[in-house]
């Protein structure tokens, strides 16, 4: 069998996962974990690993806008940049995340990394959260449900003259402003970061954020730099188009929902797309680093209410990140890389959202003693 440049780009991204996977196991790195060691520890160690993997990210996007190496305008997957701002799906879509990676115990990323350590109650909150997605992306679901008022209460920015929602629009239209937003935005966030003495003495939070960060830039290159070009142009002239190819960089709720519709036909090899092969690629590298470190161990559910908080974690990720357009990865790294506004908003909201869970968590906890 020929290998394509569209084997080409899924190898390289599955390498990429790959050691994603094994770093954010062997770092601990959370987002949920992240927001929890804030509001009940005081502890802001993961949280500026978050922060700086979002700063890389927004470096490494400036960087390649300058250079040229890119291209990331509004028709990505997902469409960051989008000039249609859909304000009121982004908080909703957000905040249910946010709950629901709380009763799930971890976000879609993290969900990966413990199912690679041999945590079963992950490997359900997967199944769930897949099955969700699925139904948002391939199914009349979202159209019946959300669609109505999503779209009644869309900002269409393009009547105000602004080409998308990147924060970069307000200063300009062209690359410099993009170029000059990013590199701000970015070092005044690597700053506040390095602040602290704690967070600079921490080598694995410093290496998760460096890398997760790294990750996604990469991930923007490697489809919106020369490599995507040929691989968009390969895909026109195929026979059989492959599942979006499209510039794009790391993202796990929509990935779940398209491996849900390829393990639906499994000899269809074209369903298999940058995201199928990300989850892969994290699982393997966390699974790979859990038995080589000793790591790994099994692990189900503690009681009846475990297993249904879990569930309904899962389905609200589900849910609630297809919604969002994106995750604590897919819209809070890459999407935020992009400086786009429905990207801060969501990152924001789901914050809220897992915050507001665990305040009520504790006061139920404290009712209950």
């Amino acid at each position: 069998m020929e290998f394509t440049i569209h084997n080409q780009v899924l190898l390289t991204i599955f390498v990429i996962a790959l050691v994603m996977g094994a770093v954010a196991n062997k770092t601990n790195f959370c987002t949920m974990g992240a927001v929890s060691d804030w509001i009940n520890m005081g502890d802001t160690g993961r949280l500026r690993a978050w922060l700086l993997s979002m700063a890389v990210a927004i470096l490494g996007v400036a960087a390649l806008t300058y250079s040229g190496s890119a291209s990331i305008g509004s028709d990505t997957f997902p469409p960051y940049r989008t000039p249609n701002f859909a304000w009121l799906r982004y908080l909703v879509g957000g905040f249910m995340f946010g709950v629901g990676m709380t009763l799930g115990s971890g976000c879609g990323n993290k969900t990966l990394i413990r199912i690679g350590g041999g945590n079963l109650k992950s490997l359900f909150v997967l199944v769930v959260a897949a099955i969700f997605a699925y139904f948002m992306l391939w199914t009349d679901f979202y159209g019946n449900v959300f669609h109505p008022w999503v779209s009644a209460t869309t900002i269409d920015l393009a009547r105000s003259g602004l080409q998308s929602q990147a924060l970069s629009e307000f200063f300009g239209a062209g690359r410099g402003a993009q170029v000059a937003t990013g590199t701000v935005i970015g070092l005044a966030l690597a700053g506040f970061v390095f602040a602290s003495r704690d967070f600079r003495g921490s080598f694995d939070n410093v290496l998760a954020g460096l890398v997760i960060g790294l990750s996604v830039v990469i991930g923007w290159y490697v489809t919106a730099g020369p490599m995507g070009a040929e691989w968009r142009e390969w895909a026109e002239m195929a026979d059989t188009v492959p599942s979006r190819v499209q510039v794009q960089s790391f993202t796990f709720i929509s990935p779940m929902g398209d491996s849900v519709r390829y393990l639906l036909s499994p000899a269809n090899f074209s369903l298999i797309n940058f995201g199928v092969t990300a989850l892969a690629g994290v699982i393997l590298g966390s699974g790979l680093y859990s038995l080589f470190s000793g790591n790994f161990r099994l692990e189900w559910f503690a009681s009846v209410s475990d297993f249904l908080s879990h569930a309904a974690g899962a389905a609200l990720m589900g849910i609630g990140g297809v919604l969002a357009m994106g995750c604590t990865i897919g819209q809070a790294i890459t999407g935020v890389s992009t400086l786009a506004m429905g990207s801060f908003l969501t990152f924001f909201s789901i914050v809220a959202g897992a915050v507001a869970t665990m305040k009520y968590q504790y006061c139920r906890m404290m009712r209950e003693a």
